[in-house]
Order: C-alpha cells, then sequence, then structure tokens
C-alpha cells in the first residue's frame, strides 16, 4: 500500500492507497506507451453496461404466480464481506433473508461484488450497508405488494439513494458502482436505478 501511495503522489493522484480508476490508467501508461489509459466509465454508452444473463425472472405482474404467497418460503444467505445495517451502522450483517427462488442467485452476486471492491471501495460506494430485503408490505403510495414482501428485492445504502433520487444525485449512479450492477445484472436482476432513474438503491429478481 505504502508503494502504490508513493506512486499516487508522484503522478499527482490523491493518495488513498486505493487502486482506482486513475491509478490504473496511470499504472498502465507507465508499463508502455502504447497502451492507452482505460477509457471513463460514464463515457461507455449505458446500454453497453447492462450485461446479458440466462436467468430470466418473471416480470412484476407474474410474481405471485412465480414465487407464491408473499412471505413464504424464505431463506437465509451469508454475505461474503462484511455488511452494516444502513439505519444502525454499530449492526454488523451477517446474514439476509430471500426468496429460496433466488437465493443462489444472490450468492453468485454477492461473491462477485466480492471479488470486484475492496472493503475500502465497498464503504466508500455504500454498498457494504444494508438497506433491507424480505418486508411484506405495499408500495410507496400505491395498492400492490412491494418486490421486497417476497424476498426477492434488496436495498443499498438508503440515505445516498433516496426513492425520487435521479443518476444526478444517488451515489449508486456513479461510474465505480457500475460493477456492482453488472454483478447483479448477470444474474438477471433488475436495478430500478438504471431502468427507470429512480430509487437507486433497489435491486430486484423482476422484470418491469
Amino acid at each position: 500500500m505504502a508503494a502504490l501511495k508513493a506512486f499516487q503522489s508522484a503522478k499527482g493522484i490523491p493518495a488513498s492507497g486505493i487502486a482506482n480508476e486513475a491509478t490504473v490508467g496511470a499504472l498502465r501508461l507507465s508499463a508502455t506507451a502504447s497502451v492507452p489509459a482505460i477509457p471513463e466509465r460514464a463515457q461507455v454508452p449505458e446500454k453497453e453496461t447492462f450485461q446479458p444473463s440466462k436467468t430470466v425472472w418473471p416480470r412484476q405482474a407474474d410474481v405471485p404466480a412465480f414465487f407464491g404467497a408473499v412471505g413464504q418460503n424464505q431463506t437465509s444467505i451469508e454475505i461474503p464481506f462484511d455488511m452494516w445495517l444502513a439505519w444502525d451502522k454499530g449492526t454488523r450483517i451477517k446474514k439476509i433473508t430471500v426468496h429460496k427462488r433466488v437465493a443462489e442467485s444472490a450468492e453468485r452476486a454477492f461473491q462477485k461484488i466480492a471479488g470486484t471492491y475492496s472493503a475500502a471501495e465497498r464503504k466508500n460506494i455504500g454498498i457494504d450497508l444494508f438497506g433491507g430485503s424480505l418486508n411484506v408490505r405495499k408500495m410507496r403510495g400505491g395498492s400492490s405488494y412491494s418486490m421486497h414482501s417476497w424476498g426477492i428485492a434488496i436495498d443499498f445504502d438508503p440515505e445516498r439513494n433516496q426513492l425520487k433520487w435521479g443518476r444526478d444525485k444517488a451515489r449508486l449512479a456513479k461510474p465505480d458502482a457500475v460493477s456492482f450492477w453488472v454483478a447483479w445484472e448477470s444474474e438477471g436482476w433488475l436495478s430500478l436505478g438504471r431502468a427507470r432513474n429512480m430509487d437507486f438503491m433497489h435491486v430486484q429478481a423482476a422484470r418491469l
């Protein structure tokens, strides 16, 4: 880490000790002048950031038929890195409750996230803050059940990704969160933020 900080200082990059995008680009340019710097992720067309998946979850209207009664058929999955309760950051979350039919898929997504981001990066982005999974309730302002009622939705860092915030304000709309969303999209899960530019805290195993 000391060597990385020294390199960052020499290149005029904030000495965080984290191999962020600017640092990786500088390292590649230092290795060979013929290798171009990594392009800014924000410049990649949005349609290219959505990852194809072999898993196809039902549309929201078909969720009751596919997953059954709300609050039923639940199981616990272990999180492969430290997570904390969003509204009580001193409380560590080791397991979360999800529907049995999405459990293995969610575990794979979390494993991909664990392998992509360091603990410091997860904290910076906010993906180590658990905002809820199973919660039998109606949608805000509606009469239909929320996807959380089946345990097929998970929220992250609600404070910095509020319901009506779009990509201009939401923390999980920033370029460094793209790999986080790709991990879920590769399992067929959907980000309401990336699909509808709202509720960036939320990912669900159901199509719109």
